[in-house]
């Protein structure tokens, strides 16, 4: 039995990725089952932690908050509950020693943990420079990059559980001495293609930028210059790689460690493969996204904010995440220690664009600032509130007394409660957009989500809204899918267009108020791509990356379209008879983007 209100795309997606199947390939569980599944699992944390005579109560809250797709965990929890070694987590962050012995060790956990689904980060900052004297060989190093490309070649040949390749984030200060190196990794166009890397900056380096001023360049061993620079030369070229091949994003470490809940237990210094969650090394996090939409009521007509049922889900999440950390079979003691040691979870959201669309705001609007900004205060707050409960119930995590919130007395159950993830898969699955996303297109082609095959997508709500109007859809739908948005079609309402702009079309300013809006509220960070147009200038791209640490962002991520050979999402799509059917049928109330 499949809940009905599963999509055509989510089946697909889930009976590619998700559901477990037989020795012979066939399937062995329906979506239904899946769910069941998970619940089941997760459920059983309140056994161990003294709540057994509540176990089939949250079993069954479990249960109905997935299968009504209000929330979805990480794709891991999904794969793997329920099996004899269940890896459930997102997110994990490895250390990466200066010797041979350390680095291959990190690579082995690496594997074990891309295997089994997750996404690892790294920050490569501590290894020597390339040519830097070895002693123990007689011989000059290798360098951060490197190593890099050899946990690159690792991870192009393991499928994360048999379902996906894996993915890493590769990080590197701004003070190291292969930097330039660092920063010009990926213009090839063919190295390091699973890796995100991001250039980890520090305010005293913006400042020098700003001043026009000198910086040094330190060797990680020796703590002593090795060169100095000129700081708005460096920051120049790292906008440039960016406009020319997306990478490397930014993160920005003072931010990130003024906002570290454990200070004490160390800095943070790199992230998951897409930057919403800073970890310690050896630290894992369990993610999982609310599904908005979900949320909206009608009220005299007017769709608005259910916030009781949003406050309810809230509360059952946190618990549902909590409860994945203590069923999770970690990959490593280390991993196990430091994960249970600060029980960080990340709460965040999916189907913003969607919500805002259904609520009559455009994206780019200040009213839409306004409710991103309200809703993620609430969420947080619940959060915040629902992780005191548990701690109430079950104690506090037990790096507390060494955390921020030991002074105030502060109880909480988790280090961390919030992040906004991108819930790529999750939100076809939950059929609706993207995290805090726009739309991207109207129509647009996605691939490398089912194995390769490529994904044509429409957003119906766009033919619903257009029907609403009493406009003939037929003679609108093949320009659409050949151009992917209306701002040119000066027959459609004003009102309509404003409200379906599309990701390249909102200026990247307002892309990084939203973003801000939500860093506010957020424990953790962000994950959201700052898309410019393909004309888009590296002066562009140097001006996103001061407003982003103006507005007191944890990290960027600024995307020109066009800027690498093979794209996730590309606008527009052939002209399919069958999808212009399914346009002019959607029902009203019932197209799910």
């Amino acid at each position: 039995m499949n809940p009905a209100h599963l999509t055509p795309q989510a089946l697909r997606v889930l009976e590619a990725r998700y559901l477990q199947r037989e020795k012979d390939g066939s399937l062995a569980e329906t979506p239904e089952a899946l769910f069941f599944r998970v619940a089941q699992t997760v459920a059983r944390a309140e056994e161990t932690l003294g709540n057994r005579t509540r176990q089939g109560y949250w079993q069954d809250a479990f249960h109905q908050l997935l299968r009504s797709l209000d929330f979805l965990p990480n794709s891991p929890a999904l794969f793997n509950a329920g099996n004899p070694a269940g890896q459930l987590s997102a997110c994990f962050v490895l250390p990466v020693g200066d010797s041979l012995e350390d680095i291959f060790d990190t690579l082995k956990h690496a594997a074990l943990i891309q295997q089994s689904g997750g996404g690892t980060g790294f920050s490569f900052s501590s290894l020597r420079p390339k040519g830097d004297f070895v002693h123990s060989t007689g011989g000059g190093a290798s360098g951060p990059v490197a190593f890099m490309k050899i946990f690159d070649q690792t991870t192009e040949h393991i499928k994360q559980g048999g379902k996906r390749r894996g993915a890493n984030m590769g990080v590197l200060r701004v003070d190291h001495p292969d930097i330039q190196e660092f920063i010009q990794a990926k213009l090839d166009g063919t190295s390091l293609r699973n890796f995100n890397i991001s250039v980890g900056l520090t305010d005293r380096f913006l400042e020098a930028v700003r001043q026009d001023g000198d910086f040094d360049l330190i060797h990680p061993l020796t703590n002593r210059p090795t060169a100095h620079v000129k700081a708005k030369s460096l920051f120049q070229d790292i906008a440039d790689a960016a406009w020319q091949s997306g990478d490397p994003g930014l993160l920005f470490l003072d931010t990130i460690n003024r906002a570290n809940p454990t200070p004490r237990l160390g800095d943070l210094e790199a992230t998951n493969p897409c930057g919403e969650i800073p970890l310690l090394p050896h630290e894992s996090c369990n993610l999982g996204s609310l599904n908005l939409p979900h949320f909206l009521t009608r009220d005299a007509h007017e769709p608005s904010m259910h916030w009781e049922k949003l406050e309810r889900a809230v509360h059952q999440a946190v618990r549902f995440l909590d409860n994945l950390i203590e069923v999770n079979h970690f990959p490593t003691t280390a991993i196990a220690s430091q994960s249970r040691g600060n029980r960080k979870i990340g709460l965040g959201v999916m189907g913003l664009a969607e919500a805002l669309i259904r609520l009559g705001l455009p994206y780019a609007s200040d009213e839409a600032l306004h409710f991103g900004r309200t809703l993620m205060k609430f969420i947080s707050q619940e959060a915040h509130h629902a992780s005191e409960q548990l701690a109430e119930e079950r104690g506090v995590f037990p790096n507390w007394p060494q955390s921020v919130y030991a002074p105030a007395n502060q109880k909480r159950r988790n280090a961390t409660c919030t992040a906004i993830a991108p819930t790529g898969t999750l939100s076809l699955i939950a059929g609706t957009t993207a995290s805090i996303e726009p739309l991207f297109a109207l129509v647009y082609r996605r691939s490398h989500s089912l194995g390769g095959n490529p994904l044509n997508e429409m957003t119906p709500l766009f033919w619903e809204s257009c029907r609403a109007e009493g406009m003939d859809t037929t003679q609108l739908a093949e320009e659409v899918y050949r151009q992917g948005t209306i701002s040119h079609m000066a027959n459609i309402p004003s009102r309509i267009r404003e409200l379906f702009l599309t990701a390249l079309e909102i200026p990247p300013e307002k892309h990084l108020q939203m973003q801000a809006a939500f860093q506010q509220y957020v424990d953790n960070s962000v994950s959201k791509t700052i898309n410019l147009p393909k004309d888009s200038t590296r002066e562009d791209v140097t001006l996103g990356y001061w407003r982003a640490w103006e507005l007191g962002l944890k990290g960027v991520t600024i995307f020109r379209y066009g800027s690498k050979d093979s794209q996730v999402m590309e606008i527009g799509a052939e002209v399919n008879p069958r999808l212009l059917e399914q346009s002019a049928h959607c029902d009203p109330g019932e197209c799910r983007i």
